[in-house]
């Protein structure tokens, strides 16, 4: 382990990160050298995701913890601060572990549901290089340990989603809608990032601390800053800007038509990955850097849970496209994922003792719901040849799938069972018990409250799509599987499927992965 005061960079911690970074030049080369070969896009994109998985895997088994780009901390850490810890900005930890495996296995999914689109004339050499751009920032960002760091990392995560979004096929004038859905992404997450940013510069202006430990040690060791009305406004603008990666209510608008003008593997992957990166940059400025503001912290993220899962939840019911309504479902679900930071707030007194549940309640939720989301685009994607729809197509269109594609809707129907939280979808009920559970522990019984009334309040708009599923069709036609999208595609939604089932019949693996990367 390299310690706080080392000059010396830890190149074995980094290695997910250069693996990541040389996947993104070794797509690109290779595209340069064999233009047009999108198989060979696909492989070297899946194999340098995976790759970058399974080292992140190796640093960090055993709950080893790797720092680097390390400085001397400035003085004595005050009792009850992170010590010298506080000064490294980059930490391979079981968080960050954790973090990077997800970011890579939803890398290598969304590779897989890209080939119809490819095969369509979206650029091939682009995507896969914007993909890996994009995973690196993942990477980097579950390790993060300072501000600037993290922004960073959001933003390389976020950048090349504005350039995927965008692409549909080589004649832009014949679909304006990906175009559209990439200015609004743009406009309001440049907007959001600027927010963000004013919130970290007012927090480093009153404490003259960038790193996230020592962020905290300062907040912690200056009682007089709770006089100073500008240290909420900065940590109130720091989380309202990070809330826009999980499409958090008020900086929400752009999910629905982002989504429905993307091409869906990119929608599957901002409602995944985009999602997990702005979970993982709150977490980290929630409980690493503003701690000892938890109560400021909780009440802000409280207000957008209930909010978000609100909005979300009546927005849903009035939809008619698939994708506007899984869009709006993610909302929903991002106010689920929030509800347990903001019983922060109720905690007083016991805030140290809950921080590891509620955490872990965060992170679990977050598992269970990008297996189900990625189970749910995989489905449609695999569906919409099958069903007579298009991208973002009516749930009309797909009407009487079960009877053209019985396995592939019974995917889909499983995987929107899991987001309302019935039976036969476990993983989505254990999700919603394990954050009832945790505000209930947390004192946050009206919060508990506020999530089950929603959760039922989804129920109308699940119902209806899988009363669509399964209804006959307006023709009557021969069963078939109606899979015609490729072997990726299926082995896309096949290991979805089978992680779903998994985690809803095994969910001690995910809560004990969840409990050990909150520690």
């Amino acid at each position: 382990m390299t310690g706080p005061a080392t000059q010396t960079i830890d190149h074995v911690a980094l290695l997910p990160a250069y693996l990541a970074a040389g996947t993104a030049v070794l797509v690109l080369c290779a595209d340069l050298l064999r233009p047009g070969r999108y198989p060979l896009v696909l492989a070297l994109t899946a194999l340098g995701a995976t790759g970058t998985g399974v080292a992140a895997w190796l640093v960090g088994a055993g709950g080893r913890t790797r720092a680097t780009f390390c400085v001397p901390a400035p003085g004595p850490a005050p009792a009850g601060g992170s010590g010298a810890g506080a000064a490294c900005s980059y930490v391979v930890d079981p968080f960050s572990t954790v973090v990077a495996v997800l970011f890579a296995a939803l890398t290598v999914g969304v590779v897989g549901l890209s080939v119809a689109t490819l095969r369509s004339g979206t650029p091939a050499g682009e995507s896969g290089f914007l993909l890996a751009c994009s995973l690196t920032g993942g990477v980097v960002l579950g390790s993060a340990r300072d501000l600037i760091t993290l922004v960073v990392a959001v933003e390389t995560l976020t950048l090349p989603l504005y350039v995927l979004v965008g692409f549909r096929n080589r004649d832009r004038s014949a679909d304006p809608a990906s175009a559209q859905a990439a200015v609004t992404f743009f406009v309001v997450s440049v907007v959001a990032s600027s927010v963000a940013l004013l919130g970290a510069a007012l927090l480093y202006g009153l404490t003259g601390a960038v790193h996230l430990g020592a962020l905290a040690d300062a907040l912690a060791g200056r009682p007089d800053l709770r006089d100073v009305p500008l240290t909420g406004v900065a940590v109130t603008l720091l989380l309202v800007g990070l809330s826009v990666k999980v499409a958090a209510v008020p900086l929400h608008a752009w999910a629905a038509a982002t989504y429905d003008g993307a091409p869906l593997p990119v929608a599957a992957y901002l409602s995944t990955a985009s999602k997990l990166g702005g979970v993982v940059a709150l977490l980290l400025v929630t409980v690493r850097a503003v701690g000892p503001w938890l109560d400021v912290a909780g009440t802000t993220l409280a207000v957008l849970a209930v909010l978000t899962m609100t909005v979300g939840n009546l927005v849903a019911l009035r939809q008619r496209r698939t994708v506007r309504l899984l869009a709006w479902s993610s909302v929903a679900q991002a106010g689920y994922i929030l509800a347990p930071l903001g019983a922060f707030a109720l905690a007083a007194g016991r805030t140290d003792d809950l921080r590891p549940a509620l955490v872990a309640a965060t992170l679990a939720y977050t598992v269970f719901f990008v297996v189900l989301e990625l189970t749910a685009f995989a489905a449609v994607v695999a569906l919409r040849s099958s069903a007579g729809a298009s991208d973002g197509g009516t749930i009309e269109g797909y009407r009487g799938s079960l009877r053209r594609a019985p396995w592939v809707t019974g995917a889909l129907l499983l995987a929107l069972a899991g987001l309302a939280g019935l039976p036969p979808g476990l993983a989505g009920l254990f999700a919603k018990v394990s954050v009832v559970r945790a505000l209930v522990d947390g004192g946050s019984g009206w919060l508990a409250l506020v999530v089950a009334v929603n959760a039922v309040l989804g129920l109308a708009y699940y119902a209806r799509v899988a009363v669509v599923l399964c209804r006959p069709p307006v023709e009557p036609v021969a069963p078939g599987p109606g899979l015609r999208q490729g072997l990726p595609v299926a082995a896309v939604l096949t290991a979805a499927t089978v992680a779903a089932l998994i985690v809803g019949f095994a969910p001690q693996l995910v809560l004990a992965a969840a409990a050990f990367a909150a520690r």
